[in-house]
């Protein structure tokens, strides 16, 4: 159980980094499009971007699931020390491992979304001198 929840926790972390891999990259797309007038093209390349995060997201749990039951009926199962019945516990390892890695990047990101939120207000507040929430600060 410990292997699939490590199993688990890298397909999680590499589905979730190449996702910010690929985000960061199709913003400046977006953004270069939009300056052009072309909203169209910005609206297709948002949607791509997000596809390719999404289907990423999903190839990982069944390769990952795939691969660790093959590896498992093919390894396990014919050396006699896990009877078949008890291959879900590999698989809720797996899921365990994958969620508390989603979890913490979670977590990361509201942290890192709350400090900028914050350095916006106080740029705005102390370095421009515009009251708070008022509608001339871009960060409102």
């Amino acid at each position: 159980t410990a292997l699939s929840f490590s199993l688990g926790a890298f397909c999680s972390a590499a589905a979730g980094y190449v996702g910010m891999w690929v985000s960061v990259r199709v913003n400046v797309r977006v953004a270069a499009a939009a300056a052009r007038l072309d909203y169209p093209g910005a609206l297709q390349a948002c949607f791509r971007g997000g596809a390719v995060s999404a289907i990423l997201s999903a190839a990982g749990c069944v390769l990952g699931i795939g691969s660790m039951f093959i590896a498992a009926d093919a390894i396990v199962v014919p050396s006699s020390a896990v009877e078949p019945a008890d291959l879900a516990y590999l698989f809720v390892g797996y899921g365990f491992g994958a969620s508390l890695v989603a979890l913490f990047m979670q977590l990361g990101g509201g942290i890192y979304t709350k400090a900028a939120d914050v350095g916006a207000d106080m740029v705005g507040k102390i370095d421009q001198d515009i009251p708070e929430d008022d509608a001339r600060n871009p960060a409102v």
